[in-house]
């Protein structure tokens, strides 16, 4: 299952883990009791890390699309090499550590008898527009930029698939191609959907709140926020049960991992799923080197044939 999209599924995966490893516990117990308990190491990092994370998440699902639209609209060009994807994600991290650095940098802690917060205080920041201008970049870089980038892929892949039917006297080779890349691009994009769904009132809610700061101060606006709050955090419990559902390889993947737990069983078919991915994958690479050496072949023949004449 090493291929360029499942690296950078890998990749969102460890993203949300990390979220909701190190930043969605404390940042609801901060949250509901309004007192932060933890320090100001980790004040630093729980205003640091949840930008990093999701720019790693959202720029693992933009790469995905783009990848989807190479394989799918120019199938014959070369694809990312391992090497090449892994300098792709690494580049995507340095970027979501150097955008989120301010948070961390500007992070502080204050005590107001009888209790502490955790604040990110911007130098000279009159008026809140420091943080209104930080804000709204966020929500270009981090939400609607990637968003508009997989909207358009996603549009131009789902007219070569969709937009014309399948020839009847296609070999069922590539009528099966076809019904697997469709899979692929529904499930990916049911990913991205149920992400724009549940950061879209989060990043409504700061952006709101950077120019109104009475919000902050409604009857219910606590209980707004954690609901929000939730909603937002949701969103990585999701992608599991999206690919659980809807990819047939994750499915079999999932239970042979996990086939020692009592309640998940692993059948012959799920080693079989497997075993023909990997088959399918190699038979798919000696066919492209086969075309290539054919093609140069071909080329070396027509430029020897000139020469001659």
């Amino acid at each position: 299952m090493r291929t360029v999209t499942n690296y950078f599924i890998v990749n969102l995966a460890f993203s949300d883990v990390s979220m909701a490893a190190f930043n969605t516990v404390f940042n609801f117990v901060y949250a509901l009791h309004n007192d932060w308990y933890f320090g100001l190491g980790y004040c630093r990092f729980q205003n640091f890390f949840p930008i990093t994370a999701m720019f790693s998440s959202i720029y693992s699902m933009t790469a995905i699309a783009v990848d989807r639209y190479m394989a799918i609209i120019y199938p014959l060009k070369p694809r990312l090499s391992s090497t090449s994807t892994n300098v792709v994600i690494g580049v995507i991290w340095i970027v979501a550590f150097s955008l989120a650095f301010p948070q961390c940098f500007y992070s502080k802690t204050d005590f107001y008898s009888p209790r502490t917060v955790c604040t990110v205080d911007w130098p000279g920041d009159f008026g809140g527009k420091h943080q209104l201008s930080y804000q709204i970049s966020l929500i270009i870089l981090i939400y609607l930029l990637p968003l508009l980038v997989m909207l358009v892929t996603y549009s131009l892949v789902g007219q070569a698939l969709w937009g014309s039917e399948i020839p009847g006297e296609a070999s069922e080779h590539y009528q099966n191609q076809i019904q697997a890349k469709r899979k692929v691009v529904k499930m990916m994009i049911v990913v991205v959907v149920t992400f724009a769904l549940c950061w879209l009132p989060f990043h409504l809610y700061f952006i709101l709140g950077s120019f109104n700061k009475d919000i902050y101060k409604q009857k219910y606006i606590q209980q707004v926020y954690l609901a929000i709050f939730w909603l937002a955090m949701s969103s990585t419990m999701y992608n599991p049960l999206i690919y659980y559902c809807l990819n047939q390889r994750f499915r079999s993947g999932f239970r042979r991992a996990f086939r020692w737990c009592p309640f998940i069983k692993a059948s012959e078919k799920d080693k079989m799923e497997l075993q023909h991915t990997r088959t399918f994958r190699m038979t798919r690479s000696f066919q492209m080197d086969s075309t290539t050496m054919q093609r140069d072949s071909t080329e070396r023949s027509t430029t020897t044939t000139l020469m001659k004449f």
